[in-house]
């Protein structure tokens, strides 16, 4: 159950059902795959049995190699085949979003498979891989400075990605703030800095493992493009999802994952202060309500399906990938090893009460996510968000800036 408090829905209990609670009228066997799509479960429902870590690891391999061999045979068969190859760049991408998002996150807490050499060699291999802030210093800034007593301040690289990587400040206007956002992801300069940011950042001090990683695998991809004449399915396959598209989707997933604290917030600690800085961002809307005339509930519910595919759908498979729904769970226990489950154990915390800590809130839709953050940032305090004072309070390089 939900309620309305400063533009965000608190899970308490609330008069108004949420949106997820409207679908519970379908068929049961739609009912996980809306959880999993919308990442609110029900009341008491259980998670899979299959879903493990293991699970979440090999589903992000096997997608990034589905993805690219629909693309490679939307090339190779040419026509209407050719449609393949953005079908092919969504199924990478979520991919590769997956791996980076949830197994490399999971890694760095240690917290994957809870073996530290074994967590370390997937993240380096993640890495190498996708060419992201090396493997060492992410765990090392991620868990010091954005989980710690540092989180949503200067040295928080989540702060510094939004005042120096997007240009984003304080006293700025949700409107302004969009127009900023919307022209960094289709500038090419943008991309270019971004990509740079990336490489610099994955090569200065990575271990020799992901260094021979990365270049064992664009070493023997790129003799293979050269032997065989296939280096503009190599570009377009593969990089245009690892880079441009991936970068987009990096940059709407940054402007949803923390709210910045009112200016006029005394108290900053505690959980009842680190818990109301993040919120789920849940996906869909409201089911049509029961009892409409025939012809008045065919428009409804056609209406809720396509926007629930063209609308919803890409922004949770592109964007919202993976437990970035439930992020809000993760830094009320980032530690848990239930973490596989986190839709289904964020919603028994919730049953719970979430002991010690204030009530979950929630925003539905990416968009409305986003205007949260926005709206936050505008009226903070532009002293402590002052960019001018990164250089007092953090060493960090400014390119690194650029990593989620």
């Amino acid at each position: 159950m939900t309620a309305i408090e400063n533009g965000y829905r608190t899970e308490d209990t609330a008069e108004h059902a949420d949106p997820r609670e409207t679908m519970s009228a379908l068929p049961g066997f739609v009912q996980l795959p809306l959880t999993l799509f919308t990442g609110k479960a029900l009341p008491g429902q259980q998670a899979p049995s299959w879903w493990t870590p293991g699970f979440h690891l090999y589903s992000a391999v096997l997608g990034m190699f589905l993805g690219v061999a629909a693309g490679c045979t939307g090339l190779a068969l040419g026509g209407l085949w050719l449609s393949l190859v953005p079908v092919g760049w969504a199924v990478t991408l979520h991919g590769m979003r997956n791996l980076r998002m949830m197994i490399y996150h999971q890694c760095s807490h240690r917290n994957m498979y809870r073996r530290s050499r074994l967590d370390t060699a997937i993240g380096r291999c993640t890495s190498g891989l996708l060419i992201i802030q090396n493997f060492a210093r992410y765990s090392r800034e991620h868990v010091s400075d954005h989980h710690a007593a540092h989180h949503m301040t200067l040295r928080d690289p989540t702060v510094q990605a939004f005042l120096v990587s997007l240009g984003l400040h304080p006293g700025m206007t949700r409107r302004q703030m969009w127009r900023r956002v919307i022209g960094k992801i289709i500038s090419p300069w943008f991309h270019l800095n971004f990509a740079v940011a990336r490489a610099r950042s994955f090569w200065s001090g990575s271990a020799g493992a992901e260094k021979a990683v990365c270049a064992g695998l664009y070493g023997t991809a790129l003799i293979v493009a050269l032997v065989t004449g296939t280096w503009v399915q190599l570009l377009l396959v593969w990089f245009v999802p690892l880079v441009p598209l991936f970068q987009v989707s990096n940059t709407l997933r940054l402007c949803v994952k923390h709210t910045f604290p009112a200016s006029d917030l005394t108290v900053r600690r505690g959980k009842e202060y680190f818990g109301g800085l993040t919120n789920a961002i849940f996906i869909g809307e409201s089911a049509p309500r029961s009892g409409l005339p025939v012809v008045r509930r065919v428009a409804a519910w056609t209406r809720w399906g396509l926007r629930m595919v063209f609308v919803h759908a890409p922004a949770r498979y592109l964007v919202l990938t993976g437990d970035t729904v439930v992020h809000d769970f993760h830094h009320r226990y980032p530690a848990t090893p239930k973490w596989a489950h986190y839709i289904f154990e964020r919603q028994a915390d919730l049953e719970k009460g979430s002991p010690g800590w204030p009530p979950y809130k929630q925003a539905w839709g990416l968009v409305p996510a986003i205007n949260l953050v926005f709206d936050s940032l505008s009226v903070a305090d532009p002293r402590e968000y002052n960019v001018e004072r990164l250089r007092e309070v953090s060493k960090r390089e400014l390119f690194a800036a650029f990593d989620d």
